[in-house]
């Protein structure tokens, strides 16, 4: 027989499926798709309420350094531990959201930083960030 989907040496009809052009489509499908949903999810277009709430504000950040010889900076000015810990409660009832990101020099002891570090819960901050590597102001 001539033609036609027919088994050369039995004459039967074939049963076997050709996915090929299926896996073509498919693919092609794909990366249209992955080509444009992108596109999609960036043409939402949201009318978002409006609401009279005050604007969030950044958190204020106090850069305290811990040298090597044991010296403390408080935003660049030298200060003692007594005096840190009134400064700081002072700036917590201007700024309740105080940040205090500590610089401390690597050959400082642990101990020294966990000391300086009970000062500053004692003047009342919760939130103690500690900075790596940089001088401060240049993260």
């Amino acid at each position: 027989m001539a033609g036609g989907n027919y088994s050369p040496d039995s004459g039967q009809p074939l049963s076997d499926i050709n996915v090929t052009p299926l896996v073509d489509v498919m693919l092609v499908l794909l990366v249209i798709f992955i080509l444009l949903a992108p596109l999609f999810v960036q043409a939402l277009n949201v009318d978002l309420p409006k609401v009279a709430a005050p604007q969030s504000q950044e958190p204020r950040v106090a850069e305290l350094v811990l040298e090597r010889e044991g010296r403390l900076l408080l935003d660049g000015e030298v200060i003692t531990a007594v005096a840190l810990r009134q400064v700081l409660m002072l700036r917590l009832a201007e700024s309740p959201q105080l940040v205090v990101r500590l610089h401390a020099d690597a050959r400082v002891s642990y101990g020294e930083v966990a000391t300086l570090m009970g000062v500053v819960r004692e003047g009342g901050v919760q939130r103690l960030a500690f900075a790596t590597g940089g001088a401060p102001g240049t993260f």
